[in-house]
């Protein structure tokens, strides 16, 4: 039996030079993960240069009037939604159009980062729909309303969210907004809105815009 023993005991000395020990090195993922977010910033931006003037501006410009998609949303925001507009992801994702038209502004806030108009469409005489003119934009609308931006293809939820924010900035850098007072002024406007149910309150993130002299 000791003979056994030392035989084993002399098989497994001649196998050790032959082994390969592979060290773990601790936080080799997360330095991993690190050096991916730190090329987010990058990445979304060569995206954008490729599909924000190319593809999201002509889906864009192809909105519904502001009553069309408002008749469309009272038939049944299901219905409207999967003939104009494109569904978020994640449950109970909002469902987002892109609308044009024009209004006669109400109100507006245009003193804080988040400068805002809020706009009469219909002639009522009170403000149904709010313009966001950034610099600080809430939502996600103009990523989520365009289907080739699908979350898929990002490496998770902070880089898509990454895309939504620099969406949202290079917008708002584009909209040429008067400093003067535009109460009482008629605008006009493109944009997306995001809506969960028909009574939600209509915030616009705007592409475009233009102040009637």
């Amino acid at each position: 039996m000791k003979a056994v023993f030392a035989a084993l005991g002399l098989m497994a000395a001649l196998a050790l030079p032959g082994c390969k020990i592979v060290k773990t090195v601790a936080g080799a993922e997360t330095a991993a993960a690190e050096a991916g977010e730190a090329g987010d910033d990058a990445r979304i931006a060569a995206l954008l240069d490729k599909t924000y003037e190319a593809e999201l501006l002509p889906l864009i410009a192809k909105a519904l009037p502001v009553a069309d998609l408002r008749a469309a949303v009272a038939g049944g925001l299901e219905a409207a939604g999967a003939a104009h507009g494109n569904k978020g992801s994640g449950e109970g994702a909002a469902w987002n159009f892109a609308v044009k038209g024009e209004g006669k502004v109400v109100e507006a806030n245009l003193t804080s980062r988040a400068r805002k108009a809020m706009l009469d469409t219909d002639g009522d005489g009170k403000a149904d729909l709010t313009l966001q003119l950034g610099p600080v934009i809430k939502g996600s609308s103009l990523r989520d309303v365009a289907p080739f931006y699908k979350f898929g293809d990002f490496r998770d939820q902070i880089e898509f969210a990454k895309l939504a924010r620099a969406l949202n900035d290079r917008a708002s850098a584009a909209l040429q907004v008067p400093e003067e007072d535009l109460v009482g002024k008629t605008v006009g406007f493109s944009g997306t809105v995001d809506l969960k149910a028909v009574g939600d309150p209509w915030l616009v993130t705007a592409v475009t815009l233009s102040v009637a002299p």
